[in-house]
């Protein structure tokens, strides 16, 4: 039987930050060097999201854009518009699941029990997951056939709380996400706020924050050669 070549990159549908009046959605760095990153091994890449359709990007700068990705990552920006929906997605034709950030999956992904059902399904047939900064909610209502969180005695990392209170959006986010993984048992790692940080812990690959993207996405495709 001929291996899967197809990762798969989960990303919100939700667009706003709370209550306040600011927009939020996946984050340009999380999703666009992974995606070249996939693109440039060979991979098909398929992007899904838990309504299905669009998928808003988070406001940035465009200092941000020139500076984080350039020309050849942002081409996927279209195929965003026009996101699958988990009932559209066999997990069997994939090899790694990848939830990328940005604030929204706070609000949507985290609470998506179909999204969550495929991660384990994925996980426990050998496929590998992966989730940068915010993407890590994905990861809270994912629990395996034993009836435990997929992150429970794992080593892990994502957004911290001190990075969260650095930006001043620890009272705007439903729930501080350092905070709730350490509560399923995770073993979190925490680096100085803003800097790399890239955890691999069995088939479980996580990345702190928009600058350890790239690092995370190279780490998945390293094991994907060998695996």
């Amino acid at each position: 039987m001929q291996m899967a070549t197809k990762i798969l990159i989960v990303v919100t549908n939700h667009g706003n930050l709370g209550d306040t009046d600011k927009k939020t959605g996946w984050y340009l760095p999380e999703v666009a060097h992974p995606y070249h990153v996939f693109k440039e091994a060979g991979y098909d890449v398929t992007f899904v999201s838990p309504k299905g359709g669009r998928s808003p990007m988070a406001t940035v700068k465009f200092t941000e854009m020139t500076t984080y990705v350039n020309g050849s990552e942002v081409g996927q920006v279209h195929e965003l518009d026009n996101t699958l929906s988990p009932y559209q997605i066999n997990i069997s034709e994939y090899r790694a699941i990848v939830y990328a950030g940005g604030h929204g999956p706070m609000w949507d992904v985290a609470e998506n029990i179909e999204l969550a059902q495929m991660c384990t399904n994925l996980y426990e047939n050998g496929g590998l997951v992966a989730a940068v900064c915010h993407g890590a909610a994905g990861l809270i209502n994912v629990k395996l056939s034993n009836g435990q969180n997929i992150v429970k005695g794992r080593t892990i990392t994502s957004f911290t709380n001190s990075e969260e209170a650095a930006i001043a959006l620890t009272d705007v986010m439903p729930f501080l996400l350092e905070t709730r993984l350490k509560e399923l048992g995770a073993n979190f790692i925490a680096d100085d706020d803003f800097k790399r940080n890239v955890q691999l812990d069995h088939r479980l690959i996580t990345g702190q924050n928009p600058a350890s993207s790239k690092r995370m996405a190279k780490k998945l495709v390293e094991i994907l050669k060998y695996s």
